[in-house]
């Protein structure tokens, strides 16, 4: 072989294996960068059912509350019907009272 196809072939074989080494960094590369992705969705995944669960309590905490709450204005309802209630039911015992008597005051007269 001459000369020039020798430095030719020796050429190739150079650029052959720059290739070569390249397509390895980038597959390493790769690798690494898919080995992150991996990771941050798992942490992804760690923190949504983290969120979902903070969500899910504070729903059931407000919830809690508002049943609470009206479960109090209902008791506070119903001590405030049963206090005019007894109001009312001593105002007409008392206009009843004094009807009865004007009734026999009258029939003393």
């Amino acid at each position: 072989m001459s000369s020039s196809q020798d430095r030719y072939i020796s050429s190739l074989k150079k650029i052959k294996q720059v290739e070569e080494e390249a397509q390895k960094e980038i597959e390493s590369y790769k690798s690494k960068i898919e080995d992150q992705i991996i990771q941050l969705e798992s942490e992804l995944e760690k923190v949504i059912a983290t969120a979902k669960a903070e969500g899910e309590k504070l729903v059931d905490s407000n919830v809690e509350k508002a049943t609470k709450k009206a479960d109090a204005e209902t008791q506070k309802t119903i001590e405030e019907a049963k206090t005019k209630s007894k109001d009312v039911a001593s105002q007409i015992t008392s206009q009843n009272a004094q009807d009865i008597i004007n009734i026999l005051l009258k029939g003393v007269e």
